[in-house]
């Protein structure tokens, strides 16, 4: 057998949608659902099962429902044997940092349940007291997009770099009348402004208050002092022995998601030949082909995922 070494990847919010957890709810890892539910004080059952997409929308649901179904469906292919080869590193976009922090051996599921849901709470509480949005500036060069979101920014505008995703695509956060002024400016760069349907200005000074309140979460959670290596958001580096998670999770509410760079991390100096994107949708398999088109990268986002033999084993 020819196996690779693999990288494991996962989603954060806006990959939630109604019903998410009905192709898990027979496997044996939909028992994490009630670890969950008793960590958090969530039915999470009822909200991947029956909850509707629009009320699914709401931050601190959002977050919980999508870290459940990674950790469901990281635990069924490790289960079912089709990770295809040993796993070296993880990472997890935004959100799904907590959840590859417990694939890494970091945090135990009931930890981060907790965690989740506190970060997800205060997001929401800290969105609610300040209006702000988000929104994905395509097609132009990330310098570019940089360049005027500090000119907006020197003229007065609240805006900010939230995420960046892959070439051709950075996120911008910041009030709404900013966030405008860049989709009015774009074309000027050669790129377009798409809104996106967010509950707050994430990934920026408006989390301030957001991340308070997570720090003081994080005071009362231990972390395993050695684990797999985990690539964090903030800069992009594995960190596995006796990091300082606490400060790097904190500074992420209010720091930019170097979405592509972790990703160059995982497959340039950690040796991942294999990404296995593992959670709802694909997304995250779609940025990695624009980052590096010659890794392999699957997704795991249903038991049928699990149940197909690994390129590297065929």
């Amino acid at each position: 057998m020819n196996q690779v070494p693999v990288g494991l990847v996962f989603p954060g919010q806006g990959t939630q949608k109604q019903g998410m957890g009905e192709p898990w709810r027979d496997t044996p890892s939909w028992e994490l659902t009630a670890e969950i539910s008793t960590a958090t004080g969530e039915d999470l059952p009822e909200l991947l099962l029956h909850t509707p997409g629009e009320h699914l929308r709401r931050t601190d649901l959002a977050q919980l429902a999508v870290f459940t179904v990674g950790l469901i469906a990281h635990a069924e292919a490790v289960r079912g044997g089709a990770l295809g080869g040993p796993v070296v590193a993880c990472a997890g976009h935004s959100l799904g940092e907590y959840t590859a922090l417990v694939a890494a051996g970091a945090l135990t599921v009931g930890r981060a349940a907790a965690l989740v849901a506190t970060r997800g709470r205060a997001m929401r509480e800290a969105a609610l007291a300040r209006e702000g949005t988000m929104g994905a500036v395509v097609a132009a060069p990330y310098a570019e997009v940089a360049t005027l979101v500090s000119e907006i920014r020197t003229e007065g505008g609240e805006v900010w770099i939230a995420n960046v995703n892959a070439p051709g695509q950075t996120v911008i956060s910041g009030s709404p009348e900013a966030i405008g002024e860049v989709g009015a400016r774009a074309p000027s760069i050669g790129g377009k402004t798409i809104s996106l349907r967010v509950g707050g200005a994430f990934h920026s000074p408006y989390m301030a208050p957001a991340a308070e309140t997570l720090g003081g979460a994080f005071r009362d959670t231990s972390f395993a002092p050695t684990h797999l290596p985990v690539v964090a958001n903030v800069d992009a580096v594995p960190y596995a022995d006796h990091a300082d998670w606490p400060a790097l999770c904190v500074r992420q509410l209010t720091s930019p998601v170097l979405w592509e760079r972790s990703v160059r991390t995982l497959t340039g100096p950690l040796g991942c030949r294999r990404l296995v994107e593992l959670g709802p949708g694909r997304t995250l398999a779609g940025l990695v082909r624009r980052i590096d088109p010659e890794v392999e990268v699957v997704s795991v986002d249903g038991p049928g995922a699990v149940l197909a033999r690994p390129v590297s084993e065929r």
